[in-house]
């Protein structure tokens, strides 16, 4: 037997301790039937149809923008283009897993052109980053998403130095705050990975991500005096990125934390590590899908369409195989994420010091 953690207990904040699997063929059964279900096809009607309505969406913010002119109300439509943005992502990070078209050259295309020209991220970059993520999720040392201003396992909390060891301590706290900076991170991230790292077609999406900063900069201050554009932007970014940060909470935060050494098998990483949020039609449009975060780990080019459609048949063969699956209410999941979180943050305490929260 494995030895696994409550996914959704303030112990998740330890390091998973598992022993090799004994069955190899697990994994095979569950794709087999997913697969003999039509849910690996392609939906290109489904990502043309979502195409066209967030396309059309991210025109007639621009346009109310442009006519309302020098005006405070532009950041009316600034809230609308920072939800604008997000389902943009959503469509590149899809493209980026092959989820639309059947050649990788047909998403890529369409990852650039959602990415870097419509959002100003590189498709490059994430799509290194992410694969990383998905390879290794939840762990210490290989997985990127928890290697960064948060402490995600006690252990990395116990070195926090300085201002980083009072982010830990503080991390339940500042959380949503910090969410407001994540579209600065993220668009820094993107260019940095353009002038130094090796991904490809390096040069084409540098010009993309130029020409993308230079239409949303010309637009706003041509358009708005400096204060306005001021705020435009930080108003437009601040939700873009809060949006996106919220999107991504819910997913693996107070799950499962694997050692660097582990040897989990491959569906029990993805299982064991994810967290699905209940859909239904306004769920899965606000997440972009992701809320099947379970389903999309074990299968990461099944089309968008029909993550719903596989959770039931993921779900039931979890609990043939005696396999923990976790999902829960959209708010359940965040407070689980804030609890991790915090009970994370309480290892930067020195030992016997009291908590004035708990005194």
């Amino acid at each position: 037997m494995l030895d696994y953690m409550d996914p959704g207990g303030d112990d998740a904040a330890s390091t998973v301790q598992t022993r090799p699997p004994k069955r190899g063929s697990e994994y095979a059964v569950l794709l087999r039937r997913v697969r003999d279900a039509g849910l690996l096809d392609r939906q290109l009607r489904y990502y043309i149809g979502k195409t066209a309505v967030i396309g059309g969406a991210f025109v007639a913010g621009w346009a109310a923008f442009f006519l309302l002119g020098d005006s405070w109300w532009t950041l009316i439509p600034a809230v609308f283009l920072a939800a604008v943005f997000a389902q943009i992502a959503f469509l590149g990070h899809d493209a980026g897993h092959r989820q639309i078209f059947g050649t990788r050259r047909a998403n890529y295309l369409y990852g650039v052109i959602a990415g870097n020209l419509g959002i100003g991220l590189s498709i490059g970059w994430w799509t290194s980053n992410h694969n990383r993520h998905h390879a290794h999720p939840n762990t210490e040392g290989a997985d990127p998403d928890i290697m960064g201003v948060l402490a995600h396992s006690s252990d990395r909390a116990k070195t926090g130095k300085g201002f980083r060891r009072f982010i830990f301590r503080h991390q339940g706290w500042l959380f949503f705050p910090m969410l407001l900076l994540e579209a600065g991170s993220l668009h820094f991230s993107s260019v940095r990975a353009v002038l130094r790292w090796s991904i490809p077609n390096r040069v084409w999406e540098g010009v993309l991500l130029a020409a993308h900063a230079a239409g949303y900069l010309a637009a706003v201050f041509l358009i708005l005096s400096p204060a306005k554009a001021v705020a435009f932007i930080v108003v437009q970014q601040g939700l873009f990125g809060f949006y996106m940060g919220c999107t991504f909470a819910p997913n693996h935060k107070g799950m499962a934390v694997l050692a660097e050494d582990d040897a989990t098998d491959f569906l029990r990483r993805q299982v064991l590590t994810s967290r699905n949020v209940r859909g239904s039609f306004v769920v899965d449009t606000a997440l972009g899908g992701l809320n099947y975060q379970i389903e999309h780990h074990l299968f990461p080019s099944m089309p968008r369409a029909n993550l719903r459609r596989a959770q039931p048949i993921v779900a039931q063969f979890c609990g043939e195989i005696g396999v923990p699956y976790c999902e829960t209410g959209l708010f359940d999941s965040y407070s689980q994420a804030l609890r991790h979180l915090h009970t994370v943050g309480q290892a930067t305490r020195p030992v016997g010091s009291v908590n004035p929260t708990e005194a």
